[in-house]
Parts: C-alpha cells; sequence; structure tokens
C-alpha cells in the first residue's frame, strides 16, 4: 500500500512565507523517499487539504499521514485540520487518514531555539546571561493550554541557558500583547533583552514582530536583538521525524488534557 505524508500548513497572505513553507515539504520529500509527500493549506493559499488529497489518492496512496506543521496546539491543530482531515476521510472509504500530533516542545525543537539564541548573540558586544533577558513571542490563541506551551518553552531556555529572566508577549489575540510587554522588560535591571519569534517561518505576523521591536528600540537605551523563525533547520526535520515515527506507531495523541473544549465538557458533564 502506498503511503503520503501530507504536510498541513496553516497558510499566509504573505508569498515569502509560504515559499519558505515549500521549502520544508521539499527537504521532507528529499528525506522519505519511500512515501508521497505534499502538502496543503488551512486558509489564505493553496492548495487547500482536499485538492492535496486528491492528488495524493490520484497517486495511488491509500494511506496518509497528516502532520499539522504548527508548533503550537491552538484551535487550528486540535479543532479545524482534525475535522477537514475527518470529512475528507469519509470521501474515500478506502484511503486511511492517521492525524500526527502538532510540533510542541521537543529536544530537537529546544536545541533549535538554543542555537537561534545563539546565533543572534554572536558578533554583538558580549553581554552575559545574566544581564540579559528572554522574551519570547508567539502568535496568541483564544487556547489558554496553546499560550502556555510558549511560557514553558521560555522557562526551560531560561534555567537552561542561564538568562537573568525569561518572559512571553503575544503578537495577537491574548495578553501581554508585545506592545505591552516591550515597556516592561525595558524597566528591569537588564542590558539586553533578546526577542524570540515562536514562529516556523516569515509571514506578516513575524515582520510585525520585527518592526514593533525596532520601533521601541528607538525608544529606549536597552539593547533588543531578535532571533530568526525556526525555519527548515535539520533540527525542525528531526523534530517531524519524532511525530511521523509516532504517527506510525500509533502514538500520535495529543495532549487536550487543559484544552478549553475539555474543560467545557467536564463542566457541562457535572
Amino acid at each position: 500500500m502506498q503511503k503520503g505524508i501530507l504536510i498541513c500548513g496553516h497558510g499566509s497572505r504573505d508569498t515569502e512565507g509560504v515559499a519558505h513553507f515549500k521549502v520544508l515539504v521539499q527537504l521532507l520529500q528529499k528525506r522519505y523517499p519511500s512515501c508521497i509527500v505534499d502538502y496543503g493549506f488551512l486558509e489564505f493559499a493553496h492548495p487547500v487539504y482536499a485538492a492535496a488529497v486528491e492528488r495524493m489518492y490520484q497517486q495511488g496512496v491509500r494511506h496518509i499521514i497528516a502532520l499539522p506543521a504548527i508548533l503550537f496546539a491552538g484551535g487550528h491543530a486540535k479543532n479545524d485540520i482534525p475535522y477537514e482531515m475527518n470529512t475528507l476521510q469519509q470521501q474515500y472509504p478506502d484511503l486511511k487518514i492517521t492525524m500526527a500530533a502538532h510540533l510542541g516542545i521537543t529536544a530537537p525543537l529546544l536545541q533549535l531555539a538554543r542555537g537561534m539564541i545563539e546565533a543572534a548573540e554572536a558578533g554583538r558586544e558580549a553581554v552575559s546571561r545574566q544581564e540579559s533577558c528572554l522574551l519570547l513571542v508567539g502568535r496568541g490563541t483564544n487556547d489558554p493550554d496553546a499560550n502556555s506551551d510558549v511560557a514553558k518553552l521560555a522557562r526551560m531556555l531560561w534555567e537552561g541557558m542561564g538568562f537573568g529572566f525569561a518572559t512571553t508577549a503575544y503578537i495577537g489575540v491574548t495578553a501581554p500583547l508585545l506592545t505591552e510587554a516591550l515597556p516592561i522588560t525595558a524597566r528591569l535591571p537588564f542590558r539586553r533583552v533578546v526577542v524570540l519569534p515562536v514562529f516556523l517561518f516569515t509571514g506578516i505576523l513575524l515582520k510585525r514582530i520585527y518592526e514593533q521591536v525596532a520601533v521601541f528600540q528607538e525608544q529606549t537605551e536597552t539593547e533588543y536583538i531578535c532571533t530568526d523563525p525556526f525555519g527548515s533547520h535539520e533540527l525542525l526535520l528531526q523534530a517531524i521525524d519524532i511525530r511521523i515515527r509516532e504517527a506510525e506507531a500509533g502514538s500520535g495523541h495529543m495532549n487536550c488534557q487543559l484544552c478549553k473544549w475539555i474543560r467545557r465538557w467536564l463542566l457541562s458533564a457535572r
């Protein structure tokens, strides 16, 4: 039976961001030569998932591992993408679609984040980590479970890399927004703030983060430096490998113990 891997992107109105996503797909196609690797988007870009699944089906694929190319599991990874895959599953009786978990926090992702921070520090004036504050910036969602993963990553990098302090902000939907967090970090007793946007690729929101940091830098003597997005690094590919292996073994379950939908269900069941 021909197997396939469907990389489920969110989609972006930014053509540069879509192009970077396609680079990841190309690398995975080379990495998994025995599978048909294709891609689709939830919104804002083409092809949509339905077109990608039809294309794979026409090539003889009868088992698809659908991998959400999403760092943290908000509504898209927990609801929207599974709903789309379940709907498509019903249209192809002889096709099996297995959902893999979102990328989440894994050892390769932590290594990658560390490397991104070190790359941003390189070539700058030497400032000890104890004199630096780490600011992680997430996309922001209305699911506090997903938002808390950004805080967990911040804590692990804080302790693992020896920063004097670490905190989080978001570019939309939830608080604190980046524009609210920047003045707070400037009041702290640190010479440098390292801003780590928790994004896979460039796009409208990432460019907005860089712009807001640049504007604020003109208002303070504290040094602000930003990392690149995670991109299609080998360590990201290794994180994807983990999720694909889990899905193949039937253990790729999403952690929804604390998501808002579970809490609502528990409250309504009382």
